[in-house]
């Protein structure tokens, strides 16, 4: 596994792949506190296309990311991070209608359970799901995380 460090408005945010796919994006308070693990090898030029499609994100020119993904969950987990993969840009859905959309519609604390533990931060945007009555609920690293990235999106989607 190999790691990298990227500077972010969020602050520094944590990647690790195998090489090929992308296997994490952790902000700050995400990630373990094992992380990153002795064993893995640091890197400071690889996840290139990570990195600038990253930069591109924050600086409102990418809406949408284009990276071999290998996130490690279960089968459920898989389909709701599949599911948020579907959110489009700027918009947000309930915890229930991730939930219908997975197929389960009373699965909503399940949902809750696969988005805390989406691995890829942002590129599976977890971000972008809120309660059912519109409140901003849950988020791994914290609130101020998830309404940074909500205005991001909500600032470029809304201008003239």
């Amino acid at each position: 596994m190999y790691y990298r460090y990227q500077d972010s408005p969020l602050g520094p945010i944590l990647i690790t792949g195998d090489g090929k796919r992308l296997h994490s994006l952790s902000l700050p308070r995400q990630r373990p506190t094992d992380w990153p693990r002795r064993e893995w090898l640091s890197t400071t030029s690889g996840f290139c296309q990570c990195v600038e499609q990253l930069e591109e994100y924050f600086a409102h020119a990418r809406r949408t990311f284009s990276l071999d993904l290998a996130p490690n969950g279960t089968v459920f987990q898989q389909r709701v991070w599949q599911a948020l993969l579907e959110i489009p840009y700027g918009e947000t859905r309930s915890y229930r209608d991730i939930a219908t959309a997975v197929g389960n519609p009373k699965a909503v604390r399940a949902v809750g359970g696969a988005n805390r533990r989406n691995p890829i931060a942002i590129v599976i945007p977890c971000h972008r799901v809120i309660g059912s009555n519109g409140a901003l609920t849950g988020y791994a690293g914290g609130l101020h995380y998830k309404t940074a990235l909500l205005e991001l999106e909500r600032d470029q989607t809304h201008t003239c």
